[in-house]
């Protein structure tokens, strides 16, 4: 079965309607094994695709802070070959990128054929944040969800394959993140993370929309219930296998022709 929830195009979401504490009815014990599996798979396909540099793959990670980003990258890559995978973990956009078009600086790091690139937040920033503190007027923002459609559309049309992650938490987990966070990582925590949460609602709506709008059949969006951090890594590596799959057949005959 699917892990993670595949937003189908011109689905309305709401997320209010998924359970962050979904866990298919697995143990933790089940849930590692196949995550195991599933994770030499990914790594085995991920250097056949850096083989045969027919396409490149984009993974983007989205969600509140805590949701787990950083934990899901380390552990569903932790196979992969470092030679053909990089992450870019996007901070506040500096001078010279606030004044190109908002796509530029993600652009210009997108994955060439071979490569895997792994976005720890994206251009989803540009109506998830930029929508929640009012940085630029509505139809602004608005006017993104169809020229990131655009640009997604053109990335695949040139052979990336595009993997769209939202890790889904619920507000209570959240805060027993924060609070552990304080008492025994606070260096991973500022007190920005407490007034992003006072925003929690804001941020449900404009994830929503963005779910909502940019799910396309090119590009789909992934929801993935992220309270146990088991059950996430589970559900992120497996829907990433399904979809290698439909190219590892094109990778494996490309190698046995050279």
């Amino acid at each position: 079965m699917a892990y993670a929830f595949k937003v189908m195009p011109g689905t309305r979401i709401c997320l209010a309607e998924f359970d962050p504490d979904f866990d298919a009815c697995l143990t933790p014990e089940q849930g590692a094994a196949e995550f195991d599996a599933l994770n030499t798979e990914l790594a085995e396909m991920q250097q056949r695709c850096y083989a045969c540099r027919q396409h490149s793959i984009l993974m983007l990670f989205q969600g509140l802070d805590t949701s787990g980003k950083d934990g899901a990258i380390r552990n569903v890559l932790r196979n992969v070959s470092h030679h053909g995978c990089r992450v870019e973990a996007f901070k506040q956009p500096t001078d010279e990128e606030l004044s190109h078009d908002f796509l530029w600086r993600y652009h210009k790091v997108t994955p060439a054929k071979g490569m895997m690139g792994v976005f720890n937040r994206s251009y989803y920033e540009d109506v998830l944040a930029v929508r929640v503190h009012k940085k630029v007027p509505p139809g602004v923002w608005q006017a993104r969800y169809a020229q990131i459609n655009d640009f997604e559309r053109m990335l695949t049309a040139n052979g990336t394959i595009i993997l769209k992650f939202f890790l889904h938490i619920s507000k209570e987990e959240q805060e027993r993140r924060l609070l552990a966070r304080e008492r025994k990582k606070r260096w991973k925590l500022s007190p920005s993370d407490w007034r992003e949460r006072a925003l929690w609602d804001d941020y449900m709506e404009a994830y929503s929309d963005a779910l909502t709008y940019c799910s396309t059949p090119e590009a789909p969006w992934y929801i993935v219930p992220a309270n146990k951090k088991w059950y996430r890594n589970l559900a992120v590596c497996e829907a990433s296998v399904q979809t290698m799959r439909e190219y590892n057949g094109a990778w494996v005959a490309a190698l046995e022709s050279e």
